[in-house]
């Protein structure tokens, strides 16, 4: 049965789209953690506001990761969803946080994020999957690194 609530009516069109996008850092620098890691959510929803799409799920794995569950609208491309949050935030980041800037910051060719993503469609059924385990990330990853330690 479909839950009539998940589904978003625009002008011409009824639709449910989300996405589950991961990127990670350059190198796989862990700078993703305290004030970064608050900056970071909060330009990402700003981003998701300004381009009308929403993040309804957020979080960053092992400080050098992020995962997000994106609900977009069939005139957004993922390329686009992805180009707007990883370009606007790392612009930000640099600007706004002086960690990042010990890691990446060179007067030329300075890039915070890997250039790749991953990118997977997420139908109803698989949503609250994916939904409980990006909001599970940082536990999850917090108890492999105490083992680790051990």
């Amino acid at each position: 049965m479909k839950d009539i609530n998940r589904l978003t009516y625009g002008r011409t069109s009824v639709y449910n789209l989300n996405y589950h996008i991961i990127w990670g850092t350059k190198y796989r620098n862990r700078v993703l953690k305290g004030n970064v890691e608050v900056v970071l959510k909060r330009i990402l929803y700003e981003v998701a506001e300004q381009y009308g799409f929403s993040i309804d799920h957020m979080e960053i794995g092992k400080d050098d990761h992020i995962h997000l569950l994106v609900s977009a609208p069939p005139k957004l491309s993922v390329a686009n969803i992805v180009r707007w949050l990883k370009g606007i935030s790392a612009r930000q980041l640099f600007v706004q946080c002086p960690e990042p800037q010990r890691s990446y910051w060179k007067k030329s060719g300075r890039h915070l994020w890997s250039p790749s993503y991953y990118v997977e469609s997420i139908g109803m059924t698989n949503e609250s999957a994916v939904a409980k385990y990006i909001d599970e990330q940082r536990m999850k990853e917090v108890k492999i690194d105490d083992q680790e330690d051990v």
